[in-house]
């Protein structure tokens, strides 16, 4: 090949635009920036261990110990749910996004219900101890844990306190402890036990939509407009020592 086959290479063609509607392509966008495609495969793979643990009796099938498994397995659901709050793009995101809270409560809701759909499907004919609706009640409750802990911890770390909470159900399960408050080892027709997973979730989410997942350890530093302008002043500071910035122009000696 020679230099002027090089410069006579075609170029490659450019992508085409997008001729759908631009919510939809915004509500796509959104969905891919939160990793759903991969939250969605992790929530199969709950459903698919679900199934298995049922189908090959790896837990027990009687008794209040029955719940043990199915508890891990919808406390790992809600986690994964939680993890979709973390945000990429951090303040600019929250500065031009004015869709931004729909977005959130959409996405909310939309991975709750699939992940109460998952599980569902992954138990249909199969026998589980408190049925669907435990399980519902639990991922309903812990997804709210979740969505109020990314408030503080972000997104990527929201897992550890719905994970946290539901070792600590597993304690309270052991000890037969019977209060609203630990609804995940209450029976499934506990009036009490619902209202509280109920006013969590909506807790979790109504916090979630108006403030969104923290996106650094750090919420009191300074605003990305005033962090380039401290960049920009940093940048025009020269050396120390040498008495002048980097954009004077060097001394000319004689």
């Amino acid at each position: 090949m020679t230099a002027a086959e090089v410069r006579t290479q075609p170029a490659a063609p450019a992508s085409p635009a997008w001729t759908g509607a631009p919510g939809v392509r915004l509500a796509w966008l959104h969905l891919r920036s939160r990793r759903v495609p991969g939250a969605v495969l992790a929530l199969a793979v709950c459903g698919g261990v679900l199934r298995a643990a049922l189908h090959w009796h790896w837990t027990f099938t009687s008794g209040f110990l029955a719940q043990q498994f199915p508890m891990i397995i919808g406390g790992g659901a809600a986690a994964v749910v939680a993890m979709t709050t973390h945000s990429p793009f951090g303040e600019p995101e929250r500065a031009t996004g004015r869709w931004l809270p729909y977005l959130r409560l959409g996405t909310a809701l939309a991975m709750t219900g699939m992940a109460i759909g998952v599980l569902q499907l992954a138990v249909t004919g199969a026998s589980l101890n408190g049925g669907i609706f435990t399980l519902a009640r639990n991922v309903i409750g812990i997804t709210g844990i979740g969505l109020l802990a990314s408030l503080v911890t972000g997104g990527l770390l929201a897992w550890i306190v719905p994970m946290a909470y539901v070792a600590f159900a597993e304690y309270a399960l052991i000890e037969a402890w019977r209060n609203p408050w630990t609804w995940p080892v209450r029976p499934p027709d506990d009036r009490g036990a619902w209202i509280c997973a109920a006013v969590v979730f909506a807790a979790g989410l109504a916090a979630f939509t108006v403030r969104g997942a923290r996106t650094r350890l750090a919420d009191s530093a300074l605003p990305v407009r005033e962090q380039v302008g401290q960049q920009g002043a940093g940048g025009r500071r020269g050396a120390p020592g040498t008495g002048r910035r980097d954009e004077d122009p060097p001394v000319q000696r004689r």
